[in-house]
């Protein structure tokens, strides 16, 4: 009976996920479609009002089934000061699908939704595309390289992308999501990286950087957070299927250096150097938390 009830519990908790998704995103297709016939600034407030709900609503429905299903405990820290009418860039280490969802759960109506930075690719995505689409998450197109060296008149684009769409949130509070390592910890990627940190891949600055660029001025703070799964990295089915018993977070609200902001990251050969030491020493003090919290 043991092995056969974390499957049928997986089986179940898709069904709800599914289900929960396709009930909220009618509704916010249809208020996209009014915010996209009704370029007024009163009617464009309504319809954004109404998305950030149906966002939360969402969020709130899958906090349902997962305390139903999944019988998870979590162990979360630090959230005392966050304000859900202030602004931030939230930060945080990467080691699973979960993580998202994970986020999700502590942050829900603490700050407002998390925006993620997605590769333009993923907008093809069924029904999930267009609902972030709908949702205003910014679509980046990221060039290599080697691409870079051969066409250098796209030198800066990724800025010129992310100043864009921070400038839509200009006057209304938001929280801009970035994961710092770019991709999910495996050994493998550790070893190929040749990372100095103990649990962690080595922090990519600029996306960091480019929204304090952007939005500096508007940002309440940045928030730090550090995810660990004491029993294992799990996958995204493992918690599903309830596997997931225990979720440690902690987060940590870090003043924004006057320093950084107002500064050109790409064009800044200094700055660059003194904000990737930064971001760095914040990793190193994650790494020592880490060893802690598995401790």
């Amino acid at each position: 009976m043991k092995d056969f009830l974390p499957p049928l519990r997986g089986v179940v908790a898709s069904l709800l996920l599914a289900c929960n998704t396709v009930l909220c995103c009618t509704p916010l297709f249809i208020v996209s479609l009014f915010k996209l016939c009704l370029p007024f600034p009163m009617a464009q407030k309504i319809c954004d009002e109404l998305l950030r709900h149906i966002h939360e609503l969402w969020i709130t429905l899958n906090k349902g089934w997962m305390k139903l299903l999944t019988g998870t405990r979590w162990q979360v820290t630090g959230l005392e000061g966050l304000d859900y009418q202030h602004s931030y860039l939230v930060t945080s280490n990467h080691q699973s699908w979960v993580d998202i969802l994970a986020l999700q759960y502590v942050l829900n109506r603490r700050i407002r939704p998390l925006k993620f930075f997605l590769k333009q690719a993923l907008i093809w995505v069924p029904v999930i595309g267009l609902a972030w689409w709908a949702l205003g998450f910014p679509f980046m197109k990221r060039y290599s390289k080697a691409y870079l060296a051969k066409h250098p008149e796209k030198q800066g684009k990724d800025l010129e992308t992310t100043r864009r769409t921070c400038a839509k949130f200009a006057g209304k509070p938001t929280a801009i999501f970035n994961f710092a390592e770019g991709t999910r910890f495996t050994p493998g990627k550790h070893a190929q990286q040749q990372s100095p940190f103990r649990h962690l891949l080595k922090p990519k600055a600029g996306g960091i950087a480019f929204v304090l660029d952007a939005m500096g001025e508007q940002l309440q703070s940045i928030v730090n957070v550090t995810l660990s799964y004491p029993d294992g990295r799990p996958g995204f089915w493992d918690l599903l299927c309830g596997r997931v018993r225990t979720v440690v977070v902690h987060f940590e609200e870090i003043a924004i250096p006057a320093a950084f902001i107002g500064r050109s990251y790409d064009q800044d050969v200094q700055y660059r150097a003194q904000f990737q030491q930064w971001v760095n020493e914040l990793w190193v003090a994650k790494d020592s938390l880490l060893d802690r919290m598995k401790g």
